[in-house]
């Protein structure tokens, strides 16, 4: 799955929380409306409630690139 496909599922979904960098917190829309296409296409798992990950080319998960926090 893609990082879009991810970010256009919370969208769609309105979910209640906020993608951190370890600078920013970030909406999900937000995301979508401000990454580059490259960075959109990137491959990705999301483990729910916890974070979004790359996956690398070996397939295996790679650096994390949102912590997932619950918006207050």
């Amino acid at each position: 799955m893609s990082l879009q496909d991810v970010l256009q599922k919370l969208t769609d979904e309105n979910s209640p929380i906020l993608l951190c960098d370890g600078e920013h917190d970030w909406e999900a829309q937000s995301l979508l409306e401000t990454l580059s296409g490259p960075v959109l296409k990137r491959e990705v798992y999301m483990q729910p409630g916890l974070y979004i990950a790359e996956i690398n080319t070996g397939g295996y998960l790679g650096q994390v690139l949102y912590k997932v926090k619950q918006k207050n």
